[in-house]
C-alpha cells in the first residue's frame, strides 16, 4: 500500500496551486463560464468544498455518508449540479473559506486512519490513500477548468502519476458505469511525465498497450480533452475502445468534451487504433522514447521507466 503522507502532501499542494490562481480573482470572475455547462468558476470551487464535506463525511461518520449517497441515488442525474449550485450563490470570500477549512479537516482525518481502514464512498469503498487521490484527481481536473476559463496555461506536475494511476485504476469502472462487460485482457500504459520519466502501469508482457505523454492522459481520463485531440496512441482494439470511454472519477458515465476541430484521418482510419496486438514479450523492456512519442526537437527523451505504484 502507498504511503498516505506522500498522497496527501500532493493533494495540499494541489489544493493550494488552485487557491493561488482562484484567490486573486476579482467577484466578477467568479462567475465566468467554464468548459463544463452551466458551471462558472464559483462551481468548480463549490463542488471541491461540497465533495471534500462528502469525503469527510465518509471518513468520520459512515452512517451520515450513507444517508447522503442514498440522496445521490435518488438523484443521480442531480445531486452533484445541486451541490455546487448551493456554493456557488456564497459570496467568493465565504466560498473560499468553506472550501479552505473543508480541505484541511479533510486532511486531518485522512492523516489519522489506521493503516487499512476503508471507507464508502459513491463507488468502490476506498482507503485512505485511495480516497486522497481521489480528492487530487478531482481537484486538478476542476483546476483545470477554472484555468481555462480564466485563460490561464498551467505548467503540469509530477503530480499527474495520482491522476494517472487512478485512471488506469479505473479502467473497469468505465465499462461497468456504462453497462459494458470489462474486456479480459490487460493493458499496458506507458506516459511520459512532464519531468521526462517514463510511468508505466500494467503488465509488462500485455499485448494491448497505450502510449503517449501522461498530460494527455490524465486529461482523457478526467474527461477534459476528447480522445481525438491527443497524442496517446493505442495498439488493439481493447487499448482504442478505452480511450473512447475512459473515465477516472466516480458516478454516472460522463458525457466527455468535444473534440477541438474535425480528425477526417482518425475518423475514418486512426492508424494506431487499427495496428494489430503486439505479441507479448515476457521480459519486454521499456519503450524507447521514439516508441512511446517522439519528442520534440530538444525535448528530453524520457529516463528509464519508473514502476507503478501497487495498491492503495
Amino acid at each position: 500500500m502507498s504511503d498516505p503522507a506522500v498522497v496527501l502532501d500532493d493533494l495540499r499542494e494541489e489544493s493550494e496551486a488552485l487557491d493561488v490562481l482562484v484567490g486573486g480573482v476579482s467577484g466578477e470572475r467568479w462567475s465566468a463560464p467554464t468548459p463544463a455547462a452551466g458551471w462558472t468558476v464559483a462551481h468548480q470551487i463549490a463542488h471541491l468544498a461540497w465533495t471534500d464535506r462528502a469525503a469527510l463525511l465518509a471518513v468520520t461518520d459512515p452512517d451520515g455518508f450513507a444517508a447522503e449517497a442514498a440522496k445521490a441515488l435518488a438523484a443521480p442525474e442531480r445531486f452533484v449540479d445541486d451541490g455546487a449550485e448551493e456554493g456557488a450563490t456564497l459570496p467568493p470570500d465565504e466560498l473560499l473559506a468553506r472550501w479552505r477549512e473543508g480541505r484541511e479537516l479533510l486532511q486531518e482525518a485522512l492523516r489519522g486512519v489506521p493503516a487499512g481502514g476503508r471507507f464508502p464512498w459513491y463507488g468502490p469503498p476506498m482507503s485512505a490513500p485511495a480516497l486522497a487521490t481521489a480528492r487530487l484527481m478531482e481537484t486538478w481536473a476542476h483546476g483545470q477548468d477554472v484555468a481555462d476559463a480564466l485563460g490561464v496555461v498551467r505548467p503540469p506536475t509530477d503530480r499527474l502519476r495520482h491522476v494517472a494511476w487512478i485512471g488506469h485504476r479505473a479502467r473497469g469502472y468505465a465499462y461497468l458505469v456504462r453497462g459494458l462487460p470489462v474486456p479480459a485482457e490487460p493493458v499496458r500504459v506507458e506516459l511520459v511525465s512532464p519531468g521526462g520519466e517514463l510511468w508505466v502501469y500494467g503488465p509488462e508482457d500485455a499485448a494491448q498497450t497505450v502510449a503517449g505523454p501522461a498530460l494527455d492522459f490524465c486529461l482523457l481520463v478526467t474527461q477534459r480533452v476528447h480522445r481525438d485531440d491527443t497524442a496517446l496512441v493505442a495498439v488493439g482494439a481493447d487499448a482504442a475502445q478505452w480511450l473512447t470511454l475512459a473515465q477516472a472519477f466516480a458516478g454516472p458515465a460522463g458525457p466527455g468534451r468535444p473534440a477541438r476541430e474535425a480528425h477526417p484521418a482518425r475518423e475514418a482510419h486512426p492508424a494506431e487504433e487499427v495496428r494489430p496486438a503486439r505479441e507479448a514479450h515476457p521480459a519486454r523492456e521499456a519503450h524507447p522514447a521514439e516508441e512511446v512519442r517522439r519528442p520534440a526537437e530538444g525535448a528530453k527523451a524520457p529516463r528509464a521507466a519508473r514502476p507503478a505504484e501497487g495498491d492503495r
